[in-house]
């Protein structure tokens, strides 16, 4: 192919993208940089695997030790998996930064469409933001755990000392994500290499490397049920979730995205299908050299600062585990960089919406890099506000890591189910599922519900006070505010929000007319 071919090529489906997020009601904004790799990347860096395991073994060593570890994961990515294909479907249809509380208007009754997809709107952004909390959180700790190992345990990091290196995580990536559309998408790629490179080297140098003494049987690592919480086994076991359901997360960040992808209604929901799918596989090949490499005392890797730095430090020695957890710190910190940046494209579509508090000092695209740096500061100031957690305790700063995945299941499901609950005209896009879109979303529903209950409970069965699970605190309570700010009189959203605003046009107000939407006569009649 020459290279005027190409050209052409590239024009016209950049031409294509552009019809359709106008007919979507938008106009183009963004640069459209990220190539199908790159929108695979943002997914998958995210996810991020080994430093993310890392960030929350410690769910799944007590709720069951080697078998929760390995078969947990394995029937949570199954679960997983479903979850996305429902998503991939509807990002094919509709490729908007928005997507899912666009998603949501688009679908639902025009009797409840605008508070869903107020609700939606509000539960993706708490969630996004609580999801680049998380993954700074955790390389705050992993740092830490560095300093740990190289002062032979003497040191001993202190709440505020993580917090400080908590803050300069956050206002690095804040720096980073307000470089220029192609500078992000180009770093996506060498985040996939790292990330790949990294876990292959765990599940083969781990064996290799760990002593006799530190290697279990096959009976320990995949059978013997190891439960130091006290809740009945099957109840831990599904505890044990958290770890695969926080690391393969956040992979609506591809459809954050979309309107600065090429192909978006083909590359996002491949995108997101198989960074699942591969992240699926690697961490159940990673969790297993885990399983078989972390030695019989369990008790003690709970109890450490890091389990996964724990295991590394009896398997490669101090030296070794440095090296190694440099890497690990490394990704995870990409990892972050990431998160911010789809975090910050959902505020950006939020506000131009006008559903944000300050929405009209959000909605600016910076005229040098032409990327939303307003909203990327402006995550990362709540950010920074989330870490603030941490002095209230370590349940309280641990109920991030369950908000994250609450706050954006909730986000998930509703647009899944307005699809087959609200009277709408469904148009599918390049990926459809054709008979299986509605067992497959009933299947994605029902596990996001069952799950987004179980995580409000605490980890022991009679907790004290400090141990108690704050998440439906923290999450209740932002929601609970969002919903009072809808209803609020005379300067609430219930009486000048209406979803979805095209700004194509600003003289004449419209909203897309695809057939995505409900029929002029069924808005009409409100059903």
């Amino acid at each position: 192919m020459n290279k005027k071919t190409s050209y052409s090529r590239r024009d016209a489906i950049q031409r294509a993208d552009e019809e359709l997020l106008a007919e979507l009601g938008y106009k183009q904004e963004f640069k459209r940089e990220f190539k199908p790799l790159e929108v695979f990347g943002i997914a998958f860096s995210i996810i991020g695997l080994l430093p993310s395991i890392a960030s929350v073994l410690f769910y799944a060593i007590p709720n069951g030790g080697g078998p929760a570890m390995v078969w947990g994961w394995a029937v949570a990515s199954v679960f997983i998996l479903s979850v996305g294909i429902s998503m991939a479907e509807l990002a094919s249809a509709a490729p908007t930064s928005g997507g899912l509380y666009f998603w949501t208007y688009s679908l639902s009754s025009p009797r409840w469409r605008n508070l869903l997809c107020w609700i939606v709107g509000y539960a993706n952004t708490i969630g996004s933001i609580a999801s680049v909390a998380s993954i700074d959180w955790g390389c705050a700790v992993q740092v830490m755990a560095a300093a740990t190992i190289g002062s032979n345990g003497t040191f001993e990091p202190t709440n505020a000392q993580t917090f400080g290196v908590y803050a300069g995580v956050v206002i690095t990536h804040a720096f980073v994500c307000c470089l220029g559309t192609r500078a992000l998408a180009r770093l996506q790629t060498v985040y996939v290499v790292l990330n790949v490179l990294l876990c292959l080297a765990i599940i083969i140098a781990l064996p290799i490397a760990t002593p006799a003494e530190f290697k279990n049987t096959a009976k320990f690592a995949l059978g013997d049920f190891t439960n130091l919480n006290g809740w009945p086994n099957g109840y831990a076991f599904i505890l044990s979730f958290m770890a695969p359901l926080w690391t393969i997360g956040a992979f609506d960040s591809s459809v954050h995205i979309s309107e600065e992808a090429s192909n978006a209604s083909t590359a996002v929901p491949w995108a997101i299908i198989w960074a699942i799918g591969i992240a699926g596989i690697l961490g159940w090949a990673i969790n297993i050299s885990l399983a078989f490499c972390m030695g019989t005392d369990l008790q003690m890797l709970y109890n450490s600062d890091q389990p996964m730095a724990q295991i590394f430090f009896n398997s490669f020695g101090q030296k070794g585990t440095l090296v190694i957890w440099t890497i690990v710190v490394i990704v995870q910190y990409m990892m972050g960089s990431s998160m911010l940046l789809a975090a910050s494209r959902q505020t950006f579509a939020f506000s131009r919406d006008s559903a944000l508090p300050f929405s009209n000092w959000l909605y600016r695209m910076n005229s040098f890099t032409k990327t939303p740096v307003n909203t990327v500061c402006y995550d990362a100031i709540l950010a920074l506000a989330l870490g603030l957690l941490v002095f209230a305790g370590d349940q309280a700063i641990n109920a991030v890591f369950a908000i994250s995945i609450i706050s954006l299941y909730i986000a998930y499901a509703i647009p899944i189910a307005a699809r087959f609950a609200g009277k709408n005209v469904f148009e599918p896009g390049p990926f459809t599922l054709g008979i299986f879109s509605l067992p497959i979303a009933m299947i994605s529903v029902s596990f996001m519900f069952f799950t987004s209950v179980v995580f409000f409970f605490p980890t022991t069965p009679s907790p004290a006070v400090e141990d108690m699970n704050y998440t439906i605190v923290v999450l209740g309570g932002t929601m609970v505010l969002s919903v009072l700010w809808y209803y609020c009189p005379k300067y609430g959203g219930v009486h000048w929000f209406t979803g979805p605003v095209s700004n194509i046009d600003t003289k004449s107000v419209e909203r897309s007319s695809k057939d995505f939407d409900i029929n002029d006569e069924e808005q009409k009649s409100g059903v």
